[in-house]
């Protein structure tokens, strides 16, 4: 699963599409990011697999944010795809 923050931050019930990138923002997070896991019995509480950290900018909005941490997502997924598929 691939989830818009760096969990554990941001993670679990509620914590889903844009509401994760407001949550961050409200709490004056410095950073955010992306988080491949593996998904358990829980929410958002599988293992990791790799993460990206992306800078929260003055001025960002929920919607600015958004776009950054996807650009992170489209190498992210791909590269911890590789490592599951290469048993790292």
């Amino acid at each position: 699963n691939i989830h818009p923050s760096l969990l554990p931050a941001f993670g679990g019930p509620g914590y889903y599409g844009d509401r994760v990138h407001r949550a961050g923002l409200d709490a004056g997070a410095a950073e955010s990011g992306c988080t491949v896991h593996y998904v358990d019995a829980g929410m958002d509480t599988g293992p990791i697999i790799l993460q990206a950290r992306v800078p929260v900018l003055p001025g960002d909005n929920a919607d600015l944010l958004h776009a950054r941490i996807q650009e992170q997502e489209h190498t992210l997924y791909p590269a911890a795809i590789k490592l599951v598929a290469d048993k790292k």
